[in-house]
């Protein structure tokens, strides 16, 4: 079920790369306005690794207008510390193997991959205000170019 702006966002207890845990909780407590939560398929996958990337070179300017990033998709933590380790990517990524989140927040079901219905992760992104509550919500979003217009509609360009 896809989330709808100014409904509560689903709270998230997640490993991460690295080790250790975060919380949707702890995420809104360290920004200003909110945190920029991303659904991915794969680490390391090209798609995956561009659209990493692009969070990683525009972090800067999310951080100096008040938002956090967190990645979060399937994978198990050993991928998540070498994809951050190999691409250098500074913001927290977390796992999500039993795709609870991933479910809660919509980012995980049917789509249609090459003309063929099938079940996995749909690459979203979900800002979450301070106040907990969805601001945006974009499904089947594409990799490359996605945090350029991210920005745009948040007014950050």
């Amino acid at each position: 079920m896809k989330l709808e702006i100014g409904e509560k966002a689903p709270a998230f207890a997640l490993a991460t790369a690295g080790g250790g845990e975060i919380t949707l909780e702890q995420l809104l407590q360290q920004s200003e306005k909110g945190v920029i939560v991303y659904f991915y398929p794969r680490a390391s996958t090209p798609g995956c690794t561009t659209q990493a990337c692009d969070f990683r070179d525009s972090l800067a300017s999310l951080r100096a207008h008040g938002y956090e990033v967190v990645g979060i998709s399937p994978d198990k933590i050993a991928a998540l510390d070498k994809f951050a380790a190999k691409y250098d990517l500074p913001f927290t990524l977390a796992a999500d193997p039993e795709k609870t989140t991933l479910d809660a927040y919509g980012a995980y079901g049917e789509k249609n991959l090459y003309g063929k219905l099938t079940r996995g992760v749909i690459r979203s992104t979900v800002v979450v205000g301070k106040n907990g509550k969805v601001v945006l919500a974009r499904y089947n979003v594409r990799a490359k170019g996605h945090v350029a217009r991210l920005t745009k509609e948040l007014g950050i360009v």
